[in-house]
Formats: structure tokens, C-alpha cells, sequence
């Protein structure tokens, strides 16, 4: 099935269902920047939005992505801006205002949550954003409810005047499922801003007024909550099992004999629904990921309505805190509702398989890179500042080039700060998307307090880690529009910087040279490691594979370019190294290292 046909049905992706729920709900402008588990979202987008009569964009950040789409839904244009859960912490500051100014056409701020932190750097839990905001939050719980959710929402949106917070988590985003198509909503492509100063200049004479209107909205949004065809009870009981989210499908499969009150509009949540519910209970159950978010209200609900009910969850330590659940995490019920039997698990395989962590590509060039960082180092006492991205894994041996990270871009902050409070040299690493994302402006930052610092900008041509999406450095060439990339080097000679060099990481032996001069600058260093993603080219059909073997007559079984590189297509065989034909792509990386030259690279 297309997904852009008028009826049917399809085994959809939960992202590619919310892609559709988009279709059906005339959505007209879309935003992102990249980040699993939501990206197939904006991989599809990229295909499909020019036919489906879509404005599309990946942005900068996560921060421009809502400020675009705010635009759109200001003048009267349906949008959504779409991120995993840590994108929403740069987006907050134009997401808190936003509130108070609301929107005309209705809006959707989807925040893709990752228990279990499959691909994240932390497992946070967005909800409390929607009451940190006062902004109306909706969850489903398969990739249907995700489809349809998304038409019941935009109305909502629109009625109220304010964006809604579209939370899934992984498990939704990427489960499978039949999904019926529905009709398609058609709605303007093109708006109309009309001025309002007291509403959308948020000065704080108007943001007083604005805050008072937003509460009473927020008082609108209970109401809508409490008549929700999204909160509903589900089977009979005297005992209550309150739950949201892909929490719900667990608890319908394997549950029995109680009464399950499923909420799918969780903020404002339906209090006098969810103390309906709760009266003549002999206990509540709370089944929800990560924190207690629904249980800490379900509580507060009990003792403003004399509810003296015992409420069972996270906080009485029958349910866990940590990761994502799963059937087996129903067992923890079992001493307080009758548990179904689980599936019996497979026969343990006698055979051993082998681990693979997760590592860089063979051919990778960051490993060029992070081979000459770390030769030209030598002995000198380094801080590696490194980020969100494919370079992330340098934490690995024989690099062991990343001592400190916390988020996309703060490497690159955090290196000015260990230069000044330390006598150590900082090394920030960071990719060509993540330098566009959030290095700029430390770049500029530490130019401006005179930081010493040595920024690697590792320009792969791609957004590799989330899977090859474009960015501001490779240009745009979809929906009908096309642009030319931005070229780093002359961006951050244009902000001043005096030390700029663009190194080829295959060249490992150049690159360590001019690392040992960047090191030595007294000032800021920028050091521009410029070579496309295998992968990508790979993907484009464009990869030049060449022959590399080792000469077995001139290797000495150093194993210099295993120690250096450490290439999975380098194989060793106590003292003989090979290559692997499989894996090898004949970048030459490790013939550069090689003594000896016994390492052979032929077209």
C-alpha cells in the first residue's frame, strides 16, 4: 500500500502510521532534526511530502524546527514539529512562550521518549513537560491509535488555540501493525498572519494577561480530557488498573479480572473520571513507564476526594522506575491480580553467537581521524570533549578519545571550561550536522573568552547515526527545492577563527601533522576532518571499492595498523594480518600506518 492512498489498509511502522495520521489530517507543514527513534518519520516525509502537498523540512535544530512550525500554525496552517525526547530540551524555550501565545491552525509537538535508552544519552520522561508548559498532552498505544489519534488532536489543537504535545515512546514508534486508512482532510497550504500584538508579542505586560489565559485554557483542556473518547474503561473488576501509553497493551493482554481505565489524553488528566472510577475499588493499580506521573496525581486525586484507596505502583515498589516494560514486568502483579500465563521461551541455542558491539564502520574515516588526534597527543595530558553522533563510539579502544559527554553541541561548550579550570588541553570533537545543530555557538563562544581549545568538526557529508539524512552541509534536494551546501571551512574562517585546516583522515600521517600544530596554537583550532560516510555512498551507489591485501613478504607482525586503526576488516591470525574481502572497502587507512609498507591498496 501507498501511504498516500485514499483508503485501505497497510502493516505500517508506528512512525510511518503517524506519517499517515499527518495525511489524514491535512497536516500542510512539517519540521524536524533527526533523532531515533523518530526519524522515520522525516525519512518518509523527505519521500512523500511534495506529492502529499507538504511543506517539509529537517532544521537546524530542534529549537528552529518548532519556531518554524509555530510560524506556519500562527497563520493558520496546520504543522507539526517532530523530535526524540532530549530535542525537546532545546526546543523548551520557544515551546514555554508558545504557550501563552497559543496558535490558530492546530499544531502537534510530537517527543519521541526512549525507555530503556536504546539510542539516548539519558531516559527522561517528557510528560512532565506537558505540565511544566500547561500544554495538553495526548498518548497512544500501537501504531494505530497513533494514526488516529493525530486527526482527534488537531481538532483539539484548533478548538483550544494552543499546540499539542504528542508523546510515544520506542516501542510504538516501531512496532508493526494493520492500519485501516482513513478519509483526507483537505486544509489550506497558505495562511495568514493577522497581528495581534497582546498575544504573540509575549512582553511582560502581555505575558501577565497571557499566563492568566492560558490557565483558564488549561481549565478548558480538563474539560475536553474528562469527555475524551481517549480515556475509556476497559473490562470489570473490583480492582483498578489505571494506565497510558504501550504500558496498556501489556496490561490488556495479560490481565484479567479487574477493570482497566486506559487514558490516552493524560494531561490535563480526567480527575473526576479517574475518581469515578476509583470509588468501590478494593485497590488501584498505576502501570506506566519510567516516573510516576500518573500515580503522583492518582494519589493527589484520592485525598482531594476523601478516597481512602490504596494505590499500588512505582512508589509502593511493586512496579519499577527504570527502563521500558515488557509481559515479564506483569509478573511483579501477580501477588495483586491473576497474571495469564506468559509465552513459554524458546529452547536456550547451544550455540555460542559471538557479541558485536556496537563499533565504528570499517573505512569509517573518524577512525583515520581519532588515529592521528591520538599519535599526535603522544604524551600530552588531553581532556576529549566528544557528542551525540557516530563519533560517540571513539569512546572505544585503542582510541579511548572521549572522556566527556552530556549532549548534542556540549562537548564543544564544555572544552572552554576545562581549559580555563584546568591546565589540561581540550579537544572537542563534533559532526558536520551536530556542528549546524549546536557548535556554532560554542565555537563563537570560546573565540570571544579567548578559550585554547582544538575543535575536530568530523564532516562525513551526512547525518550518519540517524540514518543519512541531509543537513545544512551536504545541501537540500527534495519537495521541489534545492539548495547548496554550506561550506564549513569558510563559515568558521568567516567568525574569525585564525587556525583552519581541512585534512583528509585517510591521510593519517598528514592529519597527525597538522593535529600536532593545532595542538600547539595558541588559541582557538579548528580542524576540519572532510570525508563522505561510507555507508552513504554505499546507499548512493557511488562507493569505489579497491583491492587491499597485505604482503605477506613484507609484513613483519607488528600489527601497527590493528594497535592504530583497528579496522574490523583487519583480521589477526597470531602474527599474520589479513583483510577481509567481506568487509574491506580499501580506503588505504591502515596502509598509511604501516611501517613497512606491506599493506597494498590497487584499483
Amino acid at each position: 500500500m501507498n501511504i498516500l492512498d485514499k483508503s485501505g489498509r497497510g502493516l505500517l511502522l508506528g512512525n510511518e502510521a503517524i506519517v499517515r495520521g499527518l495525511v489524514e489530517a491535512g497536516v500542510r507543514f512539517a519540521s524536524t532534526y533527526p533523532g531515533t527513534p523518530s526519524s522515520e518519520i522525516g525519512n518518509l516525509l523527505e519521500e512523500i511530502s511534495e506529492e502529499a502537498g507538504m511543506y517539509f523540512e529537517f532544521s537546524s535544530n530542534e529549537k528552529i524546527a518548532v519556531e518554524v512550525s509555530a510560524a506556519a500554525a500562527s497563520a493558520g496552517v496546520r504543522s507539526f514539529a517532530f523530535m526524540k525526547h532530549v530535542g525537546l530540551n532545546v526546543a523548551a524555550d520557544p515551546l514555554m512562550t508558545l504557550a501563552y501565545s497559543g496558535v490558530i491552525g492546530g499544531m502537534l509537538i510530537l517527543s519521541a521518549d526512549d525507555p530503556s535508552v536504546h539510542s539516548s544519552q539519558n531516559e527522561q520522561d517528557n510528560r512532565y513537560f506537558s505540565t511544566l508548559s500547561l500544554l495538553p498532552m495526548m498518548e497512544p498505544s500501537t501504531p494505530e491509535e497513533a494514526k488516529n489519534m493525530i486527526k482527534y488532536a488537531y481538532e483539539v489543537s484548533e478548538e483550544l488555540g494552543l499546540p499539542i504535545i504528542y508523546r510515544t515512546t520506542t516501542r510504538v514508534n516501531h512496532a508493526r501493525s494493520i492500519v485501516e486508512y482513513g478519509p483526507i482532510t483537505d486544509t489550506p497550504a497558505k495562511g495568514h498572519f493577522k497581528k495581534d500584538d497582546r498575544r504573540f508579542v509575549n512582553i511582560p505586560a502581555y505575558a501577565k494577561q497571557n499566563r492568566v489565559r492560558l490557565l483558564g485554557l488549561n481549565r478548558e483542556a480538563q474539560e475536553h480530557s474528562e469527555f475524551s473518547p481517549l480515556n475509556y474503561v476497559d473490562g470489570e473488576g473490583d480492582v483498578g488498573v489505571i494506565t497510558s501509553g504501550v504500558s496498556y497493551t501489556y496490561v490488556k493482554e495479560y490481565v484479567s479480572g479487574a477493570s482497566i481505565l486506559k487514558l490516552g489524553f493524560t494531561n490535563p488528566l480526567p480527575e473526576r473520571k479517574i475518581a469515578d472510577f476509583m470509588r468501590n475499588k478494593k485497590y488501584i493499580i498505576v502501570v506506566e513507564e519510567l516516573e510516576p506521573f500518573l500515580e503522583d496525581q492518582v494519589l493527589r486525586i484520592c485525598a482531594q476526594n476523601n478516597l481512602n484507596i490504596p494505590v499500588y505502583g512505582k512508589r509502593s515498589g511493586h512496579l519499577p522506575r527504570e527502563w521500558e516494560y515488557s509481559p515479564d514486568t506483569m509478573k511483579n502483579l501477580s501477588g495483586l491480580l491473576s497474571i495469564a500465563d506468559m509465552p513459554e521461551p524458546l529452547p536456550p541455542v547451544s550455540v555460542k553467537l559471538p557479541g558485536r558491539p556496537a563499533t565504528l564502520c570499517a573505512g569509517c574515516p573518524h577512525r583515520g581521524m581519532f588515529a592521528a588526534v591520538k599519535k599526535a597527543a603522544g604524551k600530552r595530558e588531553v581532556i576529549y570533549c566528544s557528542d551525540i553522533g557516530c563519533y560517540t563510539l571513539g569512546v572505544q579502544p585503542p582510541f579511548n578519545a572521549a572522556d566527556f559527554i552530556i549532549c548534542m553541541g556540549g562537548g564543544a561548550g564544555a572544552a572552554g571550561g576545562f581549559d580555563e579550570a584546568t591546565d589540561q588541553k581540550a579537544i572537542a570533537f563534533i559532526g558536520d550536522s551536530t556542528f549546524f545543530h549546536s557548535g556554532v555557538g560554542p565555537l563563537t563562544s570560546a573565540l570571544f573568552n579567548d578559550h585554547r581549545i582544538v575543535m575536530v568538526i568530523l564532516d562525513n557529508r551526512t547525518t550518519a547515526m540517524t540514518g543519512h539524512q541531509p543537513n545544512p552541509g551536504t545541501g537540500r534536494d527534495f519537495g521541489n527545492i534545492s539548495t547548496e551546501p554550506i561550506d564549513i571551512e569558510a563559515m568558521v574562517k568567516g567568525i574569525g577563527i585564525k587556525f583552519v585546516r581541512t585534512i583528509d583522515p585517510y591521510d593519517v600521517k598528514s592529519a597527525e601533522k597538522v593535529m600536532k600544530d593545532a595542538l600547539d596554537f595558541e588559541g582557538v583550532a579548528v580542524v576540519i576532518s572532510k570525508c563522505p560516510c561510507p555507508l552513504e555512498l554505499k546507499k548512493n551507489r557511488t562507493l569505489e571499492i579497491k583491492d587491499c591485501s597485505v604482503n605477506q613478504d613484507k609484513c613483519i607482525g607488528c600489527h601497527i595498523c590493528v594497535k592504530t586503526i583497528a579496522c574490523p576488516a583487519l583480521v589477526k591470525t597470531g602474527k599474520v594480518v589479513t583483510t577481509d574481502p567481506n568487509q574491506c572497502i580499501g580506503c588505504g587507512m591502515c596502509a598509511n600506518v604501516c611501517p613497512k609498507g606491506a599493506i597494498e591498496v590497487r584499483e
